[in-house]
């Protein structure tokens, strides 16, 4: 039995290509007789596959009968079909029940909630959305007021507990920090950790200290009915399809300004097809009926203890945050929160920092190493009066001279040492000595001491040596002529005789 498609094939092969059926036949893999035959047929027709008969036949139209009394289980039909002679097995009865069984929709009721009343949440997910030099998975929270049908949406790329709380208090602040009496959840792990049929449910004990903070109650679904949160299933569903739905995302930034935006100007301002009103609108008849959010604020953050490195950085989710030095090595504990990452050392807050969705990125507070390089320059000042001191017995005091004379002496020892590794230990402590005999105290007057001696001097460049300071006096100077300046003095009279003298 050949498709529509094959017998096309072979007509078109006949007629537009001219070839014969033994050419059809090799070209399509087929029997030639069968080519002939469809080369025959004016138009296709399927072929009907022969029936054969069944033992249950005869007793078909007692199994409908009793389809339409009762919607009867196989094993209960077969049961009676045997009390009426039915000789065949089981099977087939089963195959037989699926084609005339009629299907029955699940049924369900129109839930009616009061203003101010309930509020139903649930994650969606759609793709991967680009994070710094990395891809994660996207991730959206929706909270919707089951009377109002007001929506709030926040994009993540995670949906730990931390996230899960940071959106609801995001949610009751975009609600005009009001909160809803009962909030209803799906069996989400965050929410519910478990869930029996017939028992309570066991709660989320971060997610139950929260709902009694603010106020509300929780209101787990039942196991697999998760049509019960309807509202928040259709408001995941119109997200991705009126939202994401060939939206260009080139980064993850771009997605918490366009969700508020669309909110604002489509979501929560159209004619809503089962209300046929505005969310606004009916939002605010309800607002009134929410309860103020909790005054104290409510520590969302989890807790993960984690070891320094010995670079001083701890790491968390691939990246690497630091810590102040002298905290290299220890157990920490690191509070993480949607928006931050904080580092304590027992109770002391030690680091802050931003926190990052990419992915092995390292982090350095500035101020983290300033201990640290202190440590090494206070080591390194060290080792350099050591060596200083080496240099002339007579060092000691004139390092006592220059940390009276100079504002930073540590800083001239290390240039002085740094000039004996030039000049050698022996020049360089005679040069010390002749700059306490001049009162000369710094590394620059060392350098040039060290640097004129290293010098050679020739007879025509040696400088004057007085050897007695009267010399300085004993000059004979000319006595000066008085003459021109008489002249120029009478001069002046004749020219202004009309001045007074």
């Amino acid at each position: 039995m050949i498709d529509y498609e094959t017998y096309a094939k072979i007509h078109h092969l006949q007629t537009h290509e001219h070839m014969t059926a033994t050419q059809i036949a090799r070209e399509l893999s087929l029997d030639p007789r069968t080519i002939v035959y469809w080369l025959d047929q004016p138009r296709f027709r399927a072929r009907q596959p022969a029936q054969r008969a069944s033992k249950l036949d005869a007793y078909k139209p007692a199994i409908k009968r009793l389809l339409a009394q009762h919607p009867f289980t196989a094993v209960q039909i077969f049961q009676r079909l045997r009390e009426q002679g039915y000789d065949g097995g089981i099977s087939i009865l089963r195959d037989y029940l699926r084609v005339v069984r009629p299907r029955r929709a699940p049924a369900f009721l129109t839930l009616a909630f009061a203003p101010g009343d309930v509020a139903q949440v649930d994650w969606g997910q759609f793709g991967n959305v680009n994070v710094g030099n990395t891809r994660r998975r996207l991730s959206f929270f929706v909270m919707v007021l089951c009377y109002s049908r007001l929506m709030y949406v926040e994009f993540t790329v995670s949906q730990t507990m931390e996230h899960f709380l940071g959106c609801h208090l995001n949610a009751f602040r975009y609600f005009g920090s009001r909160v809803p009496k009962k909030i209803m959840v799906d069996n989400l792990k965050s929410a519910v950790l478990q869930r029996l049929s017939g028992e309570a449910p066991v709660f989320n004990p971060r997610y139950l200290d929260f709902a009694r903070h603010q106020g509300f109650e929780i209101v787990p679904c039942n196991v697999a009915q998760g049509q019960e949160k309807g509202r928040v299933e259709a408001g995941v569903g119109y997200v991705k399809k009126n939202l994401l739905a060939g939206l260009e995302i080139s980064d993850f930034s771009v997605l918490g300004p366009a969700a508020r935006t669309w909110l604002d100007d489509v979501a929560n301002v159209r004619i809503h097809g089962e209300t046929r009103r505005r969310p606004v609108d009916l939002f605010a008849e309800e607002q009134g009926h929410l309860q103020p959010m909790a005054t104290t604020p409510c520590d969302i953050g989890t807790v993960h203890i984690l070891r320094a490195s010995n670079r001083f950085r701890v790491t968390f989710e691939t990246n690497r945050y630091s810590v102040p030095a002298e905290y290299a090595s220890q157990r920490l504990t690191l509070k993480a929160y949607p928006e931050r990452v904080c580092i304590y050392a027992g109770d002391k807050l030690i680091a802050r920092h931003a926190r990052s969705y990419d992915r092995y990125r390292d982090f350095e507070d500035p101020d983290h190493p300033r201990a640290l390089l202190a440590q090494r320059r206070n080591a390194r000042a060290h080792k350099a009066l050591q060596r200083f001191l080496t240099l002339s017995p007579q060092a000691q005091g004139y390092y006592a001279e220059l940390e009276l004379r100079r504002f930073n002496a540590i800083r001239h020892v290390q240039k002085i040492v740094a000039l004996s590794e030039i000049y050698g230990a022996e020049a360089t402590g005679r040069a010390i000595e002749d700059a306490i005999t001049f009162s000369a105290y710094s590394s620059e007057y060392i350098a040039n001491l060290l640097d004129a001696r290293a010098r050679p001097i020739s007879a025509a460049d040696s400088p004057l040596h007085l050897t007695r300071h009267a010399d300085l006096l004993a000059l004979e100077l000319a006595e000066p002529n008085l003459d021109d300046y008489d002249r120029m003095t009478t001069s002046d009279d004749h020219d202004n005789p009309g001045e007074d003298p």
